[in-house]
C-alpha cells in the first residue's frame, strides 16, 4: 500500500540534522571517570588510550588527538610547510572553510579543482592536470562519507611523490578496497564535533604512519614543545643542540595550543564501541534514500560503494528554481532541517574570504561544484533515524 503525501508529511515531520549523538552512556563514563579520587582533567592517560584505540581501528600507527577537525588541518598544514617548505596544495571547491582556511595560514597557496558529480570528491583528471613541480600535496575531501580514491590516483601521486592528505572528517569508517580511509594519505585529518558519526563533542585527530609527521604533530599540538615528542632521540638531540636550554622548556616551532581533555577522550574511547554498527545503520538509509528517490528529478547516481553516509545527499537532477524552491519551502513547513550547497555551504569560491584573497579566481570556472551549490542540499541521517521516515521523506520530494 502506498503512502499518501499527507500521511508522509505527519511521518517526516520535525527531523534534525543529528539526534541524541552523545548517549546516557557516554555521560555514564564520564561519570564514571570523574568519581576517581581527583582525575588529571587535561590530556593524559586517557588521551593517548584513545588515540591508541582509534589508530587500531583505522589502521595506521599513530594518532594525535586534539580540540577539533580544525585544528588537526592546521597542524597538517604548518608539518607540511615545515617539512616539505613552501609551495602549492591542491584543494577541492567543495570542503570546509578550515581545509582551505589552513592552507593560507601555513603560507602556502591553494589550487583549486572541480568535482565528480558522483561523490561530490574531487575531480581526479582536474588534480592530475594541475601537479606542477610547485606541488607539495594534494588535500583531498571526503565529502559526506563517500569515498574519493582511486588506484589511477593513488599510483599517480606515488610515481610523483606527491603526499595524499585527507579530510575525512565526514567519513568515519568509508573505506576504499576494504581499507579505511584516513589509512591511505601520508596524512590524515578526523572531526569529532557533535553532529559527526563518532563525536567526543568537540575533538579531532591527526593520523599517519610517518613518525617524522607524528613527532610533529605532538609538538605542534602542545606550543611547539620539544619535551611534548615521545622520540627519546628527538628530545637528545634538542637538548644536545641547544645546551643553553634547559629541556623541559625547549620549543622547536612557533606553534599552538590545541590539546584536548580527558573527558574528550573518555567519551570518544566510549563512542568508539558502536561506530562500525552504527555506520552499518547510516549506509542502510542512504540506499533506501537513493532508491526510493524519482532520478528523473534528483541525482542518484551516487557511488555508495564503502559510504558510511554523514547525512544524505539531495541533488536536483537538473537547475530547475521552481523545483528548488518547492523542496525548500516544504522542507521549511516540516521542518527539516537542511544545509544549501551540502558539504561546507557549496563552492568555496563564492565565500567572501575567497572572494577577498584570490579576485582574480572564478567560482563560475567550477560548473560542477556550482550548481550543487545552487540546486544541491544535505539532510541529517543518523543511527536512530527509521526507515519508514527515509521512505516518507521520498514519498514527499517525489510529489514536490
Amino acid at each position: 500500500m502506498k503512502t499518501s503525501v499527507a500521511s508522509a508529511e505527519s511521518i517526516a515531520r520535525d527531523w534534525p540534522l543529528m539526534n541524541h549523538n552523545i548517549t546516557r552512556t557516554d555521560l555514564d563514563n564520564v561519570i564514571d571517570f570523574l568519581n576517581q579520587d581527583i582525575p588529571i582533567l587535561t590530556q593524559s592517560k586517557k588521551v593517548r588510550e584513545f588515540e591508541n584505540a582509534w589508530s587500531e581501528w583505522l589502521g595506521v600507527k599513530y594518532s594525535v588527538f586534539v580540540n577539533s577537525g580544525s585544528s588537526a588541518n592546521l597542524l597538517t598544514m604548518a608539518i607540511l610547510k615545515q617539512l616539505k617548505g613552501e609551495g602549492e596544495v591542491i584543494v577541492p571547491t567543495l570542503t570546509w572553510v578550515s581545509d582551505i582556511a589552513s592552507v593560507f595560514q601555513a603560507g602556502l597557496t591553494p589550487v583549486f579543482v572541480d568535482i565528480n558529480p558522483r561523490n561530490l570528491c574531487m575531480d581526479i583528471d582536474q588534480v592530475l592536470n594541475k601537479i606542477t613541480d610547485k606541488t607539495r600535496a594534494v588535500f583531498m575531501t571526503h565529502v559526506l562519507g563517500y569515498n574519493g580514491l582511486t588506484d589511477h590516483l593513488i599510483s599517480e601521486l606515488e610515481a610523483r611523490g606527491i603526499p595524499l592528505i585527507e579530510d575525512t572528517c565526514e567519513s568515519h569508517g568509508a573505506t576504499f578496497k576494504g581499507k579505511r580511509l584516513g589509512s591511505y594519505g601520508w596524512v590524515s585529518n578526523f572531526s569529532f564535533y557533535y553532529a559527526h558519526h563518532l563525536s567526543t563533542i568537540e575533538g579531532g585527530m591527526v593520523c599517519t604512519n610517518d613518525e617524522e609527521v607524528y613527532q610533529a604533530a605532538r609538538m605542534f599540538r602542545s606550543h611547539g614543545m620539544v619535551r611534548e615528542s615521545d622520540n627519546p632521540t628527538t628530545q637528545d638531540e634538542y637538548a644536545r643542540q641547544y645546551p643553553d636550554l634547559n629541556p623541559k622548556f625547549i620549543f622547536a616551532y612557533p606553534a599552538y595550543n590545541v590539546r584536548s581533555t580527558e573527558i574528550n577522550a573518555v567519551i570518544g574511547l566510549s563512542q568508539l564501541n558502536r561506530l562500525d554498527d552504527n555506520n552499518k545503520l547510516r549506509f542502510e538509509n542512504l540506499s533506501i534514500f537513493l532508491s526510493d528517490l524519482d532520478s528523473s528529478k534528483y541525482y542518484t547516481e551516487f557511488d555508495q560503494e564503502g559510504s558510511c553516509n554523514y547525512a544524505f545527499t539531495l541533488v536536483l537532477r537538473n537547475p530547475d528554481e521552481g523545483l528548488r524552491d518547492r523542496v525548500e519551502s516544504k522542507l521549511d513547513e516540516l521542518k527539516i532541517e537542511y544545509r544549501r550547497g551540502a558539504s561546507g555551504g557549496g563552492n568555496q569560491l563564492r565565500q567572501p574570504y575567497l572572494r577577498t584573497l584570490l579576485r582574480d579566481t572564478s567560482p563560475n570556472d567550477y560548473p560542477v561544484v556550482d550548481h550543487v551549490h545552487f540546486f544541491g542540499y544535505y539532510i541529517g541521517n543518523f543511527p536512530e533515524l527509521s526507515q519508514e521516515k527515509v521512505r516518507a521523506l521520498c514519498v514527499i520530494l517525489n510529489a514536490l
